[in-house]
């Protein structure tokens, strides 16, 4: 799990951040706690800093990144599905990326908001708290019904979870083979 400085600024990570084999995380990041960082994810703050909050989900193979004008900054509690491309936004709390969805810089999610799989938030597009947004490009199609701003919750809270099983596990495997 490589956590890798650049330019002489290294991650900084919270002690409980579980952070999967293969997951590259790279320059100015920080990372809140219980949050989780999945297999081959990378996290590139090598041109603007990448801030994720605490009990947050990174998951397989996400790519984050930045430009030089525009910093990535995700809030609490959100989930980044598997395959998503988060570039240079800002992402307030309790928000769920669907599975390959893109959002590009200078975009602003706001709270209790669904991205659906697939979707593409476009440069400079800002989508509203507590609703579900679909398409290429994106657009907010409904607001979310209370049940679905819980589920945005129970994600982070499951993810935060698993990844501790999995810290274990790969504790546990690691002690077995010494």
């Amino acid at each position: 799990m490589p956590i890798l400085p650049f330019n002489g600024i290294t991650p900084r990570i919270a002690d409980d951040v579980f952070i999967a084999p293969g997951a590259m995380i790279i320059g100015d990041v920080t990372i809140g706690a219980g949050s989780s960082v999945w297999y081959n994810a990378v996290i590139r703050g090598d041109t603007a800093p990448i801030v994720i909050g605490k009990r947050t989900n990174i998951q397989d193979n996400c790519t984050l990144h930045t430009d030089p004008d525009a910093p990535l900054t995700i809030g609490d509690e959100c989930t980044i599905g598997h395959n998503a491309i988060v570039h240079g936004a800002t992402l307030q709390n309790r928000v769920l990326v669907g599975m390959h969805a893109t959002v590009l810089s200078h975009a602003e999610i706001g709270t209790e908001t669904i991205i659906g799989a697939g979707a593409l938030i476009g440069e400079r597009k800002q989508i509203p708290g507590g609703v579900l947004a679909l398409g290429l490009p994106a657009k907010a199609v409904r607001e979310l019904q209370e049940t679905e701003k819980q589920q945005i919750a129970a994600s982070a809270q499951h993810y935060q979870e698993r990844g501790q099983q999995h810290q274990r596990s790969l504790e546990a495997t690691a002690d077995g083979a010494r």
